[in-house]
């Protein structure tokens, strides 16, 4: 079974695309874009292995999705983007946080 990737993101466009980009990868995609829709992926989809939260989302929120992430599911690892390289390079973050998490033979087989 692959791992699944939980994408959080403001700019629908960036979520919407990370999947295409990154279709190489051996891993399921799902995408949130608040509170709500982290909170019922994270009670419906138990092989989530692991969140990834882009820059654009305000800071105080991207603390709270971490804190209500990590307080609901202790077992993920959480990886935030930084806001300064922009929503252009959220993929090539994403493929660097699948590489590191899955192991980089699992990641381009």
């Amino acid at each position: 079974m692959k791992p699944v990737v939980l994408l959080v993101g403001k700019l629908r466009r960036v979520i919407d695309d990370i999947p295409r980009q990154l279709d190489h990868l051996p891993v399921n995609w799902l995408g949130a874009h608040d509170h709500a829709e982290v909170m019922r992926q994270l009670d419906t989809e138990p092989g989530i292995a692991c969140v990834v939260i882009g820059g654009s989302l305000p800071d105080d929120i991207r603390g709270d999705l971490v804190s209500l992430i990590a307080t609901r599911r202790p077992d993920i690892c959480i990886h935030v983007k930084d806001r300064a390289s922009g929503p252009d390079a959220m993929a090539a973050f994403v493929e660097k946080v699948v590489r590191m998490q899955f192991g980089k033979e699992r990641a381009s087989a």
